[in-house]
């Protein structure tokens, strides 16, 4: 990862090309055009990771986005399965910030693991707790899954980079004693990150909860306003800021990377419409690989108790917790490198489910030698 302002790896080496290059010239020696253009790298990948707070609308990664490409911060890509939900500024808005969900649930339910092969990221920036810590779980539970979660995030890489933030403050009119746990809670988070950090795999903890007003900086007494955006985004920059300009080991198992073992496919989901009950969903898959595959099989895990019910332009099969797997149709399974195939469906899910949302994932056949 370089930053504009500062030296990087790439610029050092340049340096000593060029003046390599000055000293060889005089002699005669040229060099090919572009011979000593620096060596590229994939961008770095950050997921945003939490609840309603950070992804709906989560305008703190807006502001935090833009501070980051304004300070030369280019090589950056915010990932997540969900999409940019507005904030009034242009910015990468993928995020993986589901609105309403436990920390404890994700764990349980195993629902990281497909979110981090569909989007691989090299940074977590996880906020994540709020709405455990409301419905009165223990601090010793969410700290599990904690624990949990970032063994996940590990075995999707191994050099994973993770900030973890002491949750904002938080004070809802119908929650009297949510204050005082979000404090409790928050006073166990360091000691966990220093049990859990590794040299490889580095723990930080971002201190989100000081300076931070439930009156000023929230229009409910949980979700931040314009102010409580600007002061997530001032947190989480320098220590964002610091992981970057360290340098973040890009993944080896990248697609297209030599020597590896790429992804056939991915997949992404989009609410086409929605009602009292249930939604419609669409989710469109594209080959990624180099050759073209014979077929293809998509995991949807539905978010909120959602279930799909229908599914047209492939074959469904439904597991008992919900987990939906579709294979390609007949007709719409060769697809060359690039192509996308797309099917749909429509989900019941509960009144209290809020947004449609679902973690999708896919894999591809190629055809036999």
């Amino acid at each position: 990862m370089h930053r504009t302002p500062h030296s990087s790896p790439h610029l050092r080496v340049m340096s000593v090309l060029g003046l390599l290059a000055a000293l060889l010239l005089p002699l005669g020696m040229t060099f090919a055009p572009g011979a000593l253009a620096a060596p590229t790298a994939d961008p770095v990948r950050v997921m945003p990771l939490g609840d309603s707070i950070t992804g709906s609308p989560g305008c703190w990664r807006a502001v935090l986005w833009n501070r980051l490409v304004d300070s030369g911060y280019k090589d950056i890509d915010f990932v997540g399965t969900l999409p940019p939900q507005g904030c009034g500024q242009a910015h990468d808005g993928d995020n993986e910030g589901h609105g309403g969900e436990l920390v404890t649930n994700v764990a349980d339910q195993n629902l990281l693991p497909g979110r981090l092969a569909s989007t691989r990221p090299d940074i977590v920036v996880m906020h994540f707790g709020t709405n455990d810590v409301w419905s009165s779980i223990a601090p010793d539970r969410i700290l599990a899954a904690y624990t949990k979660l970032v063994a996940q995030m590990r075995a999707s890489n191994p050099d994973m980079r993770i900030l973890v933030a002491q949750l904002i403050p938080m004070n809802p009119s119908s929650c009297a004693g949510c204050a005082q746990r979000v404090v409790d809670f928050n006073a166990r988070i360091p000691g966990w990150a220093r049990a859990t950090g590794t040299d490889r795999s580095p723990v930080t903890v971002v201190d989100q909860w000081t300076g931070f007003s439930t009156a000023a900086d929230t229009y409910d007494g949980v979700h931040p306003n314009a102010s409580g955006d600007a002061k997530i985004a001032a947190r989480w920059f320098p220590a964002l800021s610091a992981v970057l300009d360290a340098g973040v080991p890009q993944d080896p198992g990248d697609p297209g990377d030599p020597g590896g073992d790429p992804a056939a496919c991915t997949a992404r989901f989009r609410a086409v419409s929605s009602w009292q009950g249930g939604y419609q969903g669409e989710v469109t898959v594209t080959n990624t690989s180099a050759s073209a595959v014979s077929g293809w099989t998509a995991t949807v895990v539905p978010a909120n108790g959602a279930r799909l019910d229908q599914l047209w332009n492939g074959s469904l099969t439904t597991a008992a917790n919900g987990t939906a797997t579709v294979r390609n149709a007949a007709w719409n399974g060769t697809l060359a490198p690039g192509a996308s195939a797309t099917f749909g469906f429509v989900a019941t899910a509960p009144a209290t489910a809020g947004n449609p949302a679902a973690t999708v994932t896919c894999t591809g056949t190629t055809p036999a030698a």
